[in-house]
């Protein structure tokens, strides 16, 4: 006799998502996560009085076209966890333009016809076909796009989705636009998704970018964690488990069938393993790292649907502490993204972020702006974010990396403090998150913030689907469907959950 209904195999976002909707339909779960905390990127951590974040830093939408709405309003987040409106999509500086981007359809328009009056045509027609992409891919059952492909009417009902399947947002922007910096500027919060704008689908982007500019930014207070806690709450509410701590070393299985998996302590000396079962196991895990949990006779199938996908980049984040509010060093915006003057066009963008940390662009928030939770009254948080990859770090010992840290995060307090005069005095402390510490606690292959890349042949309809070859195995993260960050993650735990409902 089974002691679950689901197992399920780590516990970022996309797990919890799935664990709460199952364990609010009756279901036992189990949900085993190797890191002391669940979320895995929706946590936080506290150094001296603050609480640092350490992945959102807005999460896009919540108006009634968003399907997290929906979500959320089943498992009555909105009543356990509060969300603070940001006050503007983001700011954005380089050497040429200094503008803000309200996260409103109709006053985005206004302030970028203003700025650039000769595009006047191309900026309406942008938002025209971000809107028409969102709206058909929020009419879609996503998890079923590759059964809706197979009938003719399916051209005809998503006309947008079918045109722009192939296309990518670079390739889109240089076909209706001539002013380069006006590029830029749509595209400073790319790496929110995907680091080269040619190679990055416009299906993903236009429903993402959409999205913020319809329902604008949200930020949890007190942060992410919340959000991660108050999921867990649920599984253990309903009659189920949550163990953080522990890791899971197998999946057993019967045949082509997953039938439960083998774990043990992540820290500490009592390293027993365990056994547990299940009639599901969900995959909240790096693909590749599933497969290799699978025995060796269930492997091929899922190797050969993965093995030649792309990963995505990874991110550095510098967490910052402040003695005083940042708002009162003048600084007036939320998201800041600052872009170097040698990037003159999208082309120039990918060289940028595999380029020196002198001159790679990077986003400062200041969540001082909002009453985020964060920090003591008369004090702030914020974070320096920028593109990263491992192999920025790796064949480093140890103390080259603490050392290579120190010297990158000087670099960004000196460009921060040409962006705000006179921050780096009011820094208290921080820490330097690399694509190595990624990779670390999330155990994310080269670090990868979102998984599979977000290119057209590895986005929607042809991503990896929730349901694995291997019977009764399911995923549900960033590296399935429909894609990374923090909606793809919850998104794919709701699709998970519903197919195996469904089933």
């Amino acid at each position: 006799m089974n002691n679950f209904d689901a197992i399920i195999i780590g516990g970022g976002l996309g797990g919890l998502i799935s664990g709460a909707k199952l364990s609010k339909e009756g279901k036992k779960v189990l949900l085993i996560e190797q890191h002391h905390i669940p979320g895995g990127c929706a946590t936080t951590f506290k150094r001296k009085d603050y609480v640092m974040e350490v992945g959102l830093h807005e999460i896009d939408g919540l108006d009634k076209n968003d399907p997290k709405t929906e979500i959320f309003s089943d498992l009555k987040v909105f009543d356990n966890v509060e969300f603070v409106k940001v006050p503007e999509f983001y700011c954005f500086k380089n050497e040429r333009v200094d503008i803000v981007i309200p996260g409103n359809t109709k006053e985005a328009i206004d302030v970028l016809i203003k700025e650039f009056p000769e595009e006047e045509k191309s900026i309406k027609k942008i938002f025209k076909r971000i809107h028409a992409i969102r709206k058909e891919f929020n009419n879609l059952p996503l998890e079923r796009w590759k059964v809706a492909l197979l009938f003719p009417i399916f051209p005809l009902l998503y006309p947008n989705i079918v045109f722009n399947t192939f296309n990518t947002i670079g390739k889109f922007l240089d076909s209706i636009i001539q002013n380069e910096d006006l590029k830029l500027v749509l595209l400073a919060n790319l790496f929110y998704y995907h680091d080269n704008p040619h190679s990055m689908s416009l299906i993903y982007y236009g429903v993402a970018q959409a999205s913020f500019y319809g329902g604008g930014g949200h930020y949890i207070k007190g942060g992410s964690q919340k959000l991660s806690d108050y999921l867990a709450k649920m599984i253990t509410d309903n009659g189920g488990e949550v163990l953080p701590g522990n890791k899971v070393t197998k999946i057993i299985t019967e045949g082509n069938k997953a039938i439960g998996v083998e774990y043990q302590k992540t820290f500490g000396k009592t390293l027993k393993i365990k056994e547990v079962f299940a009639d599901t196991v969900i995959a909240n895990a790096a693909i590749p790292n599933v497969i290799n949990l699978l025995p060796k006779e269930n492997q091929k199938s899922l190797k050969q649907k993965t093995e030649k996908l792309e990963k995505s980049c990874s991110l550095i984040s510098i967490y910052i502490g402040f003695k005083k509010e940042i708002k009162e060093l003048n600084n007036k915006h939320y998201s800041t993204f600052v872009y170097d003057e040698n990037v003159k066009n999208p082309s120039d963008m990918m060289k940028n972020y595999k380029g020196s940390f002198e001159k790679r662009g990077f986003v400062f928030v200041d969540y001082s702006q909002i009453d985020s939770g964060l920090a003591p009254k008369g004090k702030s948080f914020g974070v320096v974010c920028a593109v990263d990859y491992l192999t920025d770090w790796e064949n480093l010992d140890e103390e080259e990396y603490k050392k290579k840290k120190e010297e990158v995060a000087q670099i960004f307090f000196k460009r921060l403090e040409k962006l705000i005069p006179g921050i780096i005095q009011e820094i208290d402390c921080y820490e330097v998150g690399t694509s190595k510490t990624v990779a670390r606690y999330t155990l994310n292959p080269e670090g990868s913030v979102y998984g599979f890349a977000q290119t057209p042949r590895q986005s929607g309809m042809f991503r990896i689907p929730n349901k694995s070859p291997i019977k009764n195995l399911y995923f549900a993260s960033a590296w399935t469907n429909p894609g990374g960050g923090f909606t793809g993650a919850i998104l794919s735990g709701w699709f998970c959950a519903n197919e195996i409902l469904n089933e």
